[in-house]
Parts: C-alpha cells; structure tokens; sequence
C-alpha cells in the first residue's frame, strides 16, 4: 500500500483527484441532469419526457425579452467594463500617480458589498420620488422629475450603474496585476528608440495584456447574462413594468421556481448555456485564441 500510495505514477492522479470529483459533482452532473430535465414534464413525485415541447414553447415574446435584456445588458457592460478600468489600471500604476494604494483600495470596497444592499440603495438613490437623490439632483439642473425604474432606457441605464460602481475595482486589479508583469525593460528600450507615451501603450502595454483582456471579456460575458440579483432587487421582485427588468436567469426563475415547470426552466437554462459559450467562441475566435502558433 505505502508503496502505492508513493508512487510517482499514482501522485499525478490523487493530486487532480479532488478537482476531478467536485467538477463532475458540481458542474458535469447538474448540467446533464438539467439536459433530461429540459426534455421532461417535471412534476411532484412524476417526471415524463415530453420531446422538444419546452425547447418549442421558448417562442414567446417573454423569452425574446428576457433575452434582448441580458444581451442589451451584457453589451453594455462589456462596453463599459473593459476600457474603464483599462485605462484606471494604466493610470494607477503609473510612477507619477500619488496615493495609488488608497485608489485602488477605494475602487475596489464596492465590490465587497452585498448586491442586496446595493441594489436597494440604488433602488432608494433612483427612486420616483422628488426627493429621491438623482431627481433631486435633476432638479438643481432645472430638470423635471423622472421614474427611473418604470422606463426601459433608464432601468437599463441603472442596471448598468450598478454593474459599473461593484465591478470596476474587480477589473481593475486584473489588469493591474497584469501591467505589474510588464517588463520595465521594454519601456526603457521604447523610450531610448523614440516611442512616445502612446506608441508604448499602444505597440507594448496593450499586446500583453491580451491575455487577461480576454479572460476579463470571457467572465463578462458569463456575468452579463447570468445577471438576475440586481435586476430582482431594483424592482423589488421579478415582475418589472413590462418585463423592463426581466432577464434570462429571471425568466428561469419565474418559470422553474415560481410556477414550478423546471422543464421548460431547464430548456431555458440550457439554452442559455449554449448562448454564452457560443459568443465566447467567437470572441476567443475573434482573438486568436485557436490559432496555432509558427
């Protein structure tokens, strides 16, 4: 046994052995369960398969806004979340910046708040009422009051707020963490040749932090569309005014939870899965990611 357990051969596997069963307790196992399931009629205590008629009844006009939502939220938040802290990073690793600590500390507590007390707080800040904070500044700009939460545009404006004011610490630290891995050299030997501070941002800085740019992209995307939190807390439930708020994972919860049809909720979330890893492939497509090296 001793000699087993020593093995050189046998160690490789007990080390990965752990990563090995929480992936295929964790992930593998509920995916193919929510597969069946997405293809049944699950009731209490019955379950029958039922062929695609969940997959077919995703033509509804709640599915096609649920999904314009996470994808119209997503976009945004990719907007928004990727050059931001970019350029924050560049900034706060700079030589010239003073109390860069204190910034990036500052930058990145929101993102250690709880998304129901955020979401409230911006639920009471965005408020319909005139003495609520953005109406109130509004007013001081001679502007009439607003309910932010009753109209698509502006609901979708504050779910991005919110999206911004918790995530851009997060990103920046990723990309901070990648500009400390930059050589020094390379912007000694750019500045010796006559590369002004654009070219060294443009021609070093950005081609190695393509890697973690990526990665920022790939869980941005996830995230965009796995949003389901904010949106339930801003409309203190999941029944916004003309489903302004409802997004995927809404939908999901709406349908397998509150109406208790984990099939179709299943077909949902499957579908979902297969949209997220579709628009990463082709972003990682995009990026060169599949490239084969000289």
């Amino acid at each position: 046994m001793n000699k087993f357990l020593y093995s050189s051969r046998v160690a490789p596997y007990v080390f990965v052995l752990p990563f090995v069963l929480s992936f295929l307790i964790f992930f593998a196992y509920p995916v193919i369960s929510t597969i069946m399931m997405s293809f049944q009629e699950v009731l209490p205590g019955q379950t029958h398969f039922i062929g695609l008629a969940n997959y077919k009844n995703l033509w509804s006009e709640s599915f096609f806004t649920a999904l314009k939502n996470s994808s119209r939220y997503t976009f945004w938040t990719l907007l928004v979340l990727i050059p931001l802290p970019l350029v924050l990073a560049v900034f706060l690793n700079a030589k010239l910046t003073k109390a860069s600590a204190f910034f990036r500390s500052a930058l990145f507590i929101p993102s250690l708040t709880s998304v129901v007390v955020a979401g409230t707080i911006f639920r009471l800040v965005f408020g319909s009422l005139d003495d609520s904070v953005m109406n109130a500044f509004r007013h001081l700009l001679g502007m009439p009051t607003i309910n932010w939460l009753t109209n698509s545009a502006t609901g979708m404006l504050v779910m991005v707020i919110l999206a911004t004011w918790r995530f851009t610490g997060v990103n920046i630290i990723y990309f901070l963490s990648a500009l400390q891995s930059i050589p020094h050299e390379l912007y000694e030997s750019a500045e010796i040749d006559g590369a002004n501070t654009w070219d060294r941002f443009w021609r070093i800085t950005l081609p190695l932090l393509k890697p973690v740019a990526i990665y920022v992209i790939t869980i941005s995307i996830y995230g965009g569309y796995s949003m389901f939190t904010e949106s339930f807390i801003l409309w203190n439930g999941n029944r916004s005014p003309n489903d302004i708020g409802l997004t995927m994972i809404g939908l999901l919860y709406r349908e397998g939870i509150e109406k208790n049809n984990l099939g179709f909720g299943s077909a949902v979330g499957i579908t979902l899965l297969a949209i997220t890893m579709v628009l990463n492939v082709i972003q990682l497509k995009f990026f060169g990611l599949f490239r084969k090296e000289d």
